[in-house]
């Protein structure tokens, strides 16, 4: 048997391909070009294991695939290297984050490479690179000098807004600004200080500060994202957080929310994954409506998909971050109010939308005014209304809305039927039927009544049909150390950028990474961080960017990753074009790829890009699970008991390490040395052999069920790595790593190798035309693999490479007629292997310059049939016959065939009925 020496030859190639620079990709107009992309990782400390590579084998086999029809690939590699972990240890021993990061990309580096992926490395990219972050903060600049422009639906240059309010005022522009934005003349526009009229481009900045209510975690010293939060506590740390209102950078994403919906129906993702951007855009068709306050000058602005129920309304529920909630607080319910919204405003508003068992509330003292009827109602503080949706603030109407009547029935509030239907439970949505004791709307329907309330509204100055969306403006700014400066200083408290030519502005030294003993963020402990211009010298802004401002554009860096004048040549950017295929977990569904359309379609505003989709096919690829091993210790001692013993004992389960258990077996000297604690156990073994039990959980080290890639390519190679996750099943799919199953797969290889040699182990390959059994091997495999590989199912081609292999085997094939496409075909799975058998063959260039095998039906077409023989109605027997015989032929075989012979027993047959290529039917 010949020797695979699987290192010595994944070390050659991984070498060729470098030193020939197999995958560096260029722009070439003369083939169709195929962009294959991961979403790029955060380089952590603890490297890659078995389950990070999963989505990355997959775009690979797909990019060598195109490589092999023709086409131009892109397939780039990069970091995502600003994030949390790296400061939190530079926080804890002083050691600057950018040396720990430039560490932990050296490993992942070195463990992508083993894996023998086709990566362009010379187009790597960081995120917290200066060459990089100039363009980040570049992209900044032009949100920052930019405005959108709803007649022209795109954004445009805040220069041109300003001209135009110097002309006409800002009375009849349409545009996205805030929502306080007073209407002005051009004659007072131009009678503003430099002050105002700055203040007042902020608010139609598409990035602007302005005071926003946040997730801030004093232990971390920054804001948090919903996500970053769990029941009121960090999920890095689990410490305190608490909402609170803080100068904060946003981005104006919601100008694009209608563009951002619109752009789901263009792109190949699953629907799943564009239902989630839906709601998560969510956007409503409704009316503002103004409730004033009994006894006040107060009002309340609430927002309606529903105004058509407004005689409904038996309550106002506020929000807890509301300030009219505490402002409207009575003095005989400031104990119990106040208390309910110190602790309901502190949970976070996924935990608040996912817990609807949970009602709470607490009735301010204060009523409002329904502009409808005059009637006085309650208002209330709950906190299943939220500050980020809509106004804050709901007028609620229980026996149409499940959370209000489950409110209001818990709290004894009245409970009132307006349109006409039986009510379940108390409640009826009533999409659509009769208005009810609703004075002048009475009698509608639904439609008709909205439109009649909404000029109600409009009419009496009290409200307007509008257009809501859940979206809420992205903030842009983290009070921490490691992230992208923010090129913007401030003058008399307002923000100026700072000249282009001085990007990138780099991030300074700092004694500590922790906020200043006054609070202000670790920037502010920099010597000199300050921005000298003309007429003086200013502070520039202490805050840095948040973690998806760099991977909101890196794809577009890739194209052109060396450029220092623009963040990407057009030229090169029309070419390459959106990706054609990415890659990454469904959890960036509603952040990163938000983000990433949302900085598309701006760029695109501006015409340096030609596409306004980034991500035309997108897979989320499912988890591999871990799979833990557990030994058992008898209660009170070191002694362990072998699985299938356990049941006679009394025992408790204990974590073992994967990595010291074959097959389920445990190697007894390892876990001693793993354990030191228990180098005097002793086991109780079935059969002379240690068993673990075992269970599917998440890979984690406290379940010490983590498998490091490393130590899989070190035994059996980098190939055998690549196959067995894609045979582990769909890519999609969650699905368990059991290392008991990669012999298999390493076997396959073997055999694969072996076909190529002969007993001897010398390379032994015929020039012999091919059977026409070997050929049908082959050709079902190219069929499959073609069909598998439109389908992006990696596994079921696995199998077909088996299938394939073990026929060859068993028609002790040597052809080079059917072994050299053959190579080509598993190229793209096992490249290491497949470039030595490829080499062999005699071939001096890179198996990726091949032609991928052209697949010809006439093999497949079958010579022979094998008939059914139905006697009587029951099937007796089988004959294997050519095709190409006529019905009397048939029947002359069926019947000189001994098995028939003996169950007609002598007998001929009263009736033959034969149909070609189906079936015998002999009735006797």
């Amino acid at each position: 048997m010949a020797e695979y020496n699987f290192r010595e030859i994944e070390q050659k190639w991984q070498g060729y391909w470098k030193e020939k620079g197999t995958f560096k990709a260029e722009v070439d107009s003369n083939r169709p070009k195929f962009y294959s992309l991961d979403m790029f990782p955060y380089p952590s400390g603890a490297g890659l294991h078995v389950g990070h590579p999963l989505g990355y084998i997959a775009s690979d086999i797909v990019s060598r695939f195109k490589m092999l029809k023709g086409f131009n690939v892109l397939h780039p590699m990069g970091y995502d290297s600003f994030g949390l972990p790296a400061e939190q240890y530079a926080i804890q021993t002083g050691q600057h984050p950018a040396i720990t990061t430039e560490q932990n990309i050296t490993r992942y580096t070195e463990q992508l490479k083993n894996i023998g992926f086709a990566f362009d490395w010379d187009r790597e990219v960081r995120t917290s690179d200066p060459s990089y972050y100039k363009w980040t903060q570049w992209i900044f600049m032009q949100l920052f000098n930019s405005y959108y422009d709803h007649d022209a639906d795109k954004a445009l240059s805040i220069s041109s807004l300003i001209s135009r309010f110097e002309k006409e005022g800002n009375a009849k522009i349409k545009a996205v600004c805030d929502d306080d934005t007073p209407t002005f003349s051009a004659a007072e526009w131009n009678a503003f200080s430099e002050k105002e009229k700055q203040e007042m481009l902020l608010k139609y900045r598409l990035t602007f500060l302005a005071e926003t209510t946040v997730n801030w975690c004093a232990a971390l010293g920054t804001v948090l994202s919903n996500d970053e939060v769990k029941d009121g506590f960090s999920e890095r740390g689990g410490h305190p957080v608490e909402r609170k209102k803080m100068m904060q950078w946003s981005m104006r994403i919601t100008a694009y929310a209608d563009r951002l919906l619109q752009g789901l129906e263009k792109v190949d993702w699953s629907e799943p994954i564009k239902e989630m951007q839906r709601n998560w855009i969510g956007k409503s068709i409704g009316a503002e409506v103004l409730f004033d306050v009994k006894g006040s000058d107060k009002k309340i602005k609430v927002f309606t998909t529903r105004v058509d129920t407004i005689y409904g309304v038996t309550y106002l529920a506020l929000a807890p971050e509301s300030d009219l909630a505490a402002e409207l607080v009575t003095d005989d319910q400031r104990e119990t109010a106040e208390a309910y919204i110190q602790v309901a405003k502190n949970r976070s508003e996924r935990e608040r939308m996912s817990d609807v068992k949970t009602i709470s509330g607490a009735f301010t003292g204060s009523y409002a005014i329904n502009p409808f009827n005059g009637e006085e109602i309650q208002i209330w503080v709950a906190d299943y209304v939220l500050a980020g949706y809509g106004t804050g603030a709901v007028m609620a109407v229980p026996a149409h809305d499940e959370r209000d009547y489950n409110f209001a029935k818990h709290f004894g509030l009245e409970i009132r039927q307006v349109i006409e239907g039986s009510m379940e439970n108390g409640s009826f949505p009533g999409k659509g039927g009769l208005i009810i004791n609703s004075g002048f709307i009475s009698g509608l329907y639904m439609k008709e009544a909205m439109q009649k309330c909404i000029e109600f509204l409009e009419e009496k100055g009290i409200g307007k049909g509008k257009i809501q969306f859940r979206m809420r403006d992205a903030i842009f700014t983290r009070q921490r150390y490691w992230g992208e400066p923010l090129p913007v200083y401030f003058k008399d408290g307002l923000p100026y950028l700072i000249e282009e030519k001085d990007l990138p502005l780099v991030l300074p030294e700092v004694d500590k990474y922790l906020p200043t003993e006054d609070g202000e963020p670790p920037l502010g402990r920099a010597k000199n961080w300050t921005y000298k211009t003309a007429d003086g010298e200013y502070p520039l802004e202490l805050s840095t960017m948040p973690g998806w401002a760099g991977s909101s554009w890196y794809f577009f860096r890739y194209m052109d990753p060396k450029n220092d004048t623009v963040f990407a040549d057009k030229a090169k950017t029309d070419y390459w074009g959106a990706v054609d295929l990415y890659i990454g977990g469904s959890e960036h569904a509603t952040g990163h790829l938000l983000y990433s359309r949302f900085w598309t379609k701006f760029l695109y505003d501006l015409g340096v890009v030609s596409i306004d989709e980034p991500f035309q096919k997108m897979i989320n690829q499912g988890m591999i699970q871990g799979r833990s091993n557990f030994v058992y210790r008898l209660k009170g001692n070191n002694t362990f008991v072998s699985y299938g013993l356990k049941d006679q004992y009394d025992t408790s389960a204990m974590h073992v390490d994967v990595n010291i258990v074959h097959n389920d077996q445990l190697n007894l000297e390892k876990f001693k040395a793993w354990r030191p604690d228990l180098a005097d156990a002793e086991f109780i073994l079935e059969d002379g052999k240690y068993i673990c039990g075992s269970e599917v959980e998440k890979m984690s080290k406290s379940k010490y069920n983590v498998v490091n890639p490393d130590d899989i390519i070190e035994r059996y190679g980098a190939d055998t790595l690549r196959l067995y996750e894609m045979f582990l099943g769909p890519l999609e799919q969650f699905k368990p790593w059991n290392t008991n199953g990669i012999d298999g797969v390493y076997k396959f290889l073997r055999k694969v190798w072996n076909l190529y040699h002969n007993s001897n182990g010398e390379f032994a390959v015929s020039d012999e035309k091919a059977s026409k059994e070997e050929l049908k091997a082959l050709h079902k495999a190219i069929k499959k693999m073609e069909e598998d590989m439109a389908n992006y199912s990696f596994n079921t081609s696995v199998s077909s490479f088996m299938i394939c292999v073990n026929e060859l085997t068993a028609l002790k094939c040597n052809k080079r007629e059917v072994l050299e496409p053959l190579a080509v075909l598993i190229s793209p799975y096992a490249p290491h292997i497949a470039e030595e058998l490829w080499s062999l063959l005699g071939h001096s260039n890179s198996i990726t310059t091949a032609n991928f095998p052209e697949f010809k039906e006439e093999y497949l077409a079958e010579s022979n049939f094998e008939y059914p023989v139905m006697i009587n109605g029951k099937m007796r027997a089988k004959l294997d016959l050519p095709l190409y015989l006529s019905v009397p032929e048939i029947e002359k075989a069926a019947l000189a065939d001994a098995t028939v012979q003996k169950w007609l027993e002598g007998k001929a047959p009263k009736k033959v009925i034969i149909v070609p290529g189906k079936i015998v039917n002999l009735v006797v």
